[in-house]
């Protein structure tokens, strides 16, 4: 009873409204770097037991960490966005990498980012910004909660947005003094958030198959927006059936399985030659998920904006995305996941089956295929890549950033499982170790390997404070050239031997994972990895492999310093 005997009602406070939205959409993990500015939020995570909070150490790595739990939801029975929490202007702006590439890979995340109070907008106040002008061009979303009574309804939209359509990522600010509002009690949470299906026409679907029909030579690339394991095995049911070569769009490559008859390779930086020739020849092109984006054809080069002689049907879950770049002569906007299982059942007599797909496989397992040079260097990338995949669960995970150092593993390993492979199709460093940890707490069951250059790993390499904190069981591999090789190899190419801003003085990375709690070990030659890589296999936790290989091995693809400079 209230003063005078009115009856008060009962409250609480906006943030554990906030809270009980995210349980209430299925939310069993959260990424932060504490703030002053959501404290209400940490506050209200206390004493609860159905959301873990992993506390990182730098946004960045947060919001990567988001990214990766977000795209591995595929895999299970509903697609559900990473959750990240971090303060208002350091941290957003930290933050903002993990928004672009959750964009660009069409990976569902939110990045709820604490602002200032509500009296205090506009003033260019402590750590001020415009989240909405800030993040609007790199995010479906990004809208700031003013009013406490509206939480659930953002909160629902929020994870609506993240989900639907091309999935990527929602931003929302929550100013502090709106956090510590109170609220009635008996405010509740929307219900969780379904992914509104997409269903496939089946007119669109019947001229679909009257187009391949009448082709000589199709190809199909997949990968990309709303890809699952229901895409995956219908697509590749309807391929094998067909005989349809299947190439994997940049870093997509466990799309499909590579043990699949038809499976072609993976598009990107330094595919198979004879894959580029098969795109180019191709009379009909089939795009699945895939946005047919720069690093996928080459800068659009391999696949031609206008691509004449050449049909192309591109099946999306964004109508924006049809004939956004590529003239399209077909397109069908549907979830993936139902045009796979659809084409996985479709009957279709006048289809007789090609043969290509066998030959296009032929061709990717001899490019695959490690082959010893007369000379190797003393670490053999492609010799360790191999010795990995006798050694490791075939569905290992593979988290890497962006580097020339990856491309050994697009090469060389095979992505068996469902997730098997986290890397940024936006090319963004320091990718790697963050989503590997979001990888070994989602599946602690499984092998999870982060592959990371020596500059990709400098750049979050703190995260193995993370890592060692909630004692995940990891692998980390540290492939030190003393250089940024990606960028040594452009240099050579445009400027040879005119070396400028490319090296890098390194600390001792096996000292630097001891130094966490880890185990680890150095390797100058293959035998030394081998041997490294066995112990590092009979052993838990952290352990971390520094992998020492000479500038002048380049790139899988063969590139060398002397090569490029002979050119």
């Amino acid at each position: 009873m209230g003063e005078y005997g009115k009856v008060t009602q009962a409250t609480k406070s906006a943030a554990k409204l906030l809270v009980e939205c995210l349980e209430a959409q299925g939310t069993d993990r959260i990424f932060t770097v504490p703030g002053e500015s959501f404290l209400a939020v940490l506050d209200a995570l206390h004493g609860q037991s159905a959301i873990e909070t992993v506390i990182c150490r730098q946004e960045g790595g947060a919001a990567f960490m988001a990214c990766a739990d977000g795209a591995m939801s595929a895999a299970g029975d509903a697609l559900r966005p990473g959750i990240a929490f971090v303060t208002r202007g350091p941290g957003a702006t930290n933050a903002s990498i993990g928004v672009h590439v959750a964009m660009q890979d069409s990976q569902p995340m939110i990045l709820f980012v604490g602002d200032v109070a509500r009296p205090m907008r506009d003033r260019e106040g402590f750590q001020e910004i415009n989240f909405e002008a800030f993040f609007g061009p790199i995010a479906k979303w990004t809208a700031r909660i003013d009013d406490p009574n509206r939480v659930a309804e953002y909160v629902s939209r929020a994870y609506s947005i993240a989900v639907n359509g091309r999935p990527g990522p929602v931003v929302l600010a929550l100013p502090e003094d709106m956090l510590c509002d109170e609220v009635a009690e008996n405010l509740t949470p929307r219900p969780a958030t379904v992914r509104t299906p997409q269903a496939v026409c089946p007119d669109a679907m019947q001229a679909l198959f009257g187009m391949i029909a009448n082709a000589a030579s199709p190809i199909a690339i997949i990968g990309g927006a709303g890809w699952n394991t229901k895409a995956r095995l219908g697509f590749q049911q309807f391929a094998e059936r067909i005989g349809l070569p299947v190439a994997t769009a940049f870093r997509r490559q466990d799309a499909i399985d590579p043990t699949s008859p038809v499976y072609a390779g993976n598009l990107g930086y330094g595919p198979n030659p004879k894959l580029i020739d098969r795109v180019k020849n191709a009379d009909l092109v089939l795009a699945v998920g895939a946005r047919l984006g720069e690093a996928t054809t080459d800068g659009y080069e391999v696949l031609t904006l206008e691509h004449p002689d050449q049909t192309l049907i591109h099946v999306h879950p964004d109508p924006n995305e049809i004939g956004r770049v590529y003239r399209t002569d077909m397109g069908l906007s549907c979830s993936v996941d139902e045009f796979a299982e659809a084409a996985s059942l479709w009957e279709d007599a006048t289809i007789i089956p090609f043969d290509a797909g066998a030959d296009a496989h032929r061709e990717w397992e001899e490019w695959a295929t490690y082959s010893p040079s007369d000379a190797p260097p003393a670490l053999d990338m492609a010799a360790c890549v191999t010795a990995m995949r006798s050694v490791l669960p075939e569905d290992s995970i593979i988290c890497n950033g962006a580097g020339n150092f990856a491309g050994w593993w697009h090469r060389y390993w095979r992505y068996s499982g469902y997730p098997s492979q986290l890397a940024p199709t936006a090319g963004a460093m320091g990718y790697g170790v963050p989503a590997s940890i979001a990888a070994a707490l989602r599946y602690p069951d499984r092998t999870v390997v982060a592959v990371a250059g020596d500059g990709d790993f400098l750049m979050n390499g703190q995260e193995l404070a993370t890592a060692e904190q909630y004692g995940v069981n990891l692998l980390v591999l540290v492939v030190d050239n003393g250089a940024y090789g990606t960028i040594r190899m452009h240099q050579e190419r445009e400027y040879p031997a005119r070396v400028s801003g490319t090296q890098l003085s390194n600390p001792d990375f096996a000292m630097l994972g001891a130094s966490f709690g880890g185990w680890s070990a150095t390797a100058n030659t293959t035998d030394e990895f081998v041997e490294a890589l066995d112990e590092a296999k009979g052993r838990s936790g952290l352990r971390l492999i520094h992998m020492k290989i000479d500038v002048e091995q380049l790139a899988a693809s063969g590139a060398t310093v002397n090569g490029l400079r002979a050119r």
